[in-house]
């Protein structure tokens, strides 16, 4: 019998920084190519994606600067933990994703990592770098909605 679990149980982790910092025009699913003792950590959630950027090279997009600690019970094994990975992803999507990546201002960054039917999944999205005053606008707004919710609950 198959276990179905919830969206939030799969979610190994989120990048809540990059919505601060950008803005997401664009996300994408891609599957990422890992080795026995990384899957092992993904599961564990022993991953770190805040720092990670997606670059393209040779018609490939790859992963980088994203953090899997190594595996405990990993021997001489063990994987090196800041190793560039492989992004899997149809040739159409590459080919879509590395032409935007060459406009000025345009990055693809992880969002967050996720297992689904057994595999490790990496959401992406193709973002725009957002101002300071971009960022204390977004503060602002949210505040400010935050306040009407606030008000609206108490007045009923």
């Amino acid at each position: 019998m198959k276990k179905h679990h919830t969206k939030a149980a799969n979610e190994v982790a989120n990048n809540r920084k990059a919505r601060h910092d950008y803005n997401i025009l664009e996300t994408y699913e891609a599957g990422i190519s890992l080795t026995g003792t990384e899957i092992k950590s993904v599961r564990a959630s022993k991953i770190n994606i805040r720092d990670g950027f997606v670059q393209a090279r040779n018609g490939e997009l790859w992963l980088e600067n994203v953090n899997i600690s190594i595996y405990d019970q990993g021997n001489q094994f063990n994987h090196d933990p800041l190793r560039n990975r492989k992004l899997l992803l149809h040739r159409k999507e590459i080919r879509k994703i590395s032409s935007t990546i060459q406009e000025k201002g345009i990055t693809v960054v992880p969002l967050k990592v996720y297992l689904k039917h057994g595999f490790a999944k990496v959401l992406i999205g193709v973002a725009e770098g957002k101002k300071q005053y971009d960022k204390r606008e977004t503060i602002k707004r949210r505040d400010q909605e935050r306040e009407i919710q606030r008000v609206m609950k108490n007045a009923y």
